[in-house]
């Protein structure tokens, strides 16, 4: 029973708080009046893509057994989840769009530390974490090409 709970934990723990953003930002998000670069997808798509890859995030921390990760891959991967989850606060709520761009070419990096991280522990959890990093380009290449045509 408590192999479960534990698996649920790691598993929802980022679908959950990615959820509990969404909630907060909700009456804030103004992409569909923004000026969008090319290949920008229509709003509905983020939550169904932020859902996935959250559930990935999820599964891949929980592949690494108890005994094979350290803190230090606990340490980067909590990091980088609290760093994504600040992102559409700082890029929506607070309308902090420059800020924003820095804020997620930080994320790229620590998303790609982590994906090395766990690759030298367990490469199936670091191929997990691929489709985050990404997105998370793409987001990047989004989060610029509305700065520049909007402000």
């Amino acid at each position: 029973m408590k192999k479960i709970l534990r698996t649920l934990y790691y598993i929802f723990t980022p679908l959950l708080l990615g959820s509990l953003t969404s909630i907060l930002i909700k009456n804030s998000i103004d992409y569909p009046s923004l000026i969008k670069p090319p290949l920008s997808p229509p709003s509905i798509f983020f939550p169904i893509a932020w859902s996935i890859i959250y559930l990935l995030m999820g599964i891949s921390y929980n592949l690494l057994k108890k005994e094979e990760y350290t803190l230090k891959e606990s340490y980067y991967y909590y990091i980088t989840l609290i760093a994504n989850l600040f992102w559409p606060i700082l890029f929506f709520y607070l309308k902090l769009r420059f800020l924003s761009i820095a804020w997620i070419l930080l994320l790229d990096g620590l998303i790609l530390h982590l994906i090395y991280l766990f690759w030298q522990k367990k490469k199936s959890s670091a191929l997990l974490n691929i489709p985050y990093f990404l997105w998370s380009l793409f987001a990047t290449y989004l989060t610029i090409g509305i700065y520049f045509l909007n402000y």
